[in-house]
């Protein structure tokens, strides 16, 4: 009996059957874990390649004369694109245009008489968009008209396609920009910016 045992004990010991099995459980939540992070990441960078392209695409259809009556249709076609792979991204669309590409998301000018950094205290600035307060974007909203440098901007909200954010702490919606700045077409001469001087508040 003793020596039967022992006999069975060697042969248990022996025996690697059904190790690959439970091997492969302890690293397969590992493993897919791993795989839903890759997926999640190659996702975002395919979304916002994708719509990098589309708005590049849309950007020039609205630098032609009259772009401002199918600002929508334009808007939409990026959208198109982009809900090829992210069927329920939400996207905001925004255009700031400016008189030069030098200009784009340059803040006003002011004189900074009490050495503060901020335009206050009734400080002088250069009101180039024309709204009477100073800003850190001297850009006016909108395509502009002829020879207007435009930034076209979207902004897209998606939820994540796996729980994995959960488990690692993640915002369970992922945000992606693009943006392009392209020069209007000159189909006409271009609109006078010339700054009328405001006081800061």
């Amino acid at each position: 009996m003793m020596r039967w045992a022992m006999t069975r004990k060697r042969k248990l010991r022996q025996d690697s059957e059904g190790a690959a099995l439970v091997e492969f459980a302890l690293v397969a939540p590992l493993f897919v874990l791993m795989l839903m992070g890759l997926f999640d990441f190659g996702i975002q960078v395919y979304g916002r390649s994708l719509l990098q392209g589309a708005m590049q695409e849309a950007a020039r259809d609205a630098t032609l004369e009259g772009a401002d009556l199918t600002t929508t249709e334009i808007d939409e076609a990026v959208e198109s694109h982009v809900r090829n792979i992210l069927p329920r991204a939400e996207i905001e669309f925004t255009r700031t245009n400016y008189a030069n590409f030098s200009d784009v998301g340059q803040p006003e000018e002011f004189t900074d008489n009490n050495g503060d950094g901020e335009c206050n205290a009734g400080e002088p600035f250069e009101d180039v968009n024309g709204n009477g307060i100073w800003d850190a974007d001297r850009g006016q909203e909108g395509l502009g008209g002829a020879r207007d440098a435009v930034f076209y901007e979207a902004v897209a909200e998606y939820d994540r396609m796996f729980p994995l954010h959960s488990l690692m702490g993640w915002d369970s919606r992922v945000t992606i920009e693009a943006s392009t700045v392209l020069r209007n077409q000159p189909f006409d001469t271009q609109d006078d910016r010339t700054a009328v001087v405001g006081s800061c508040d």
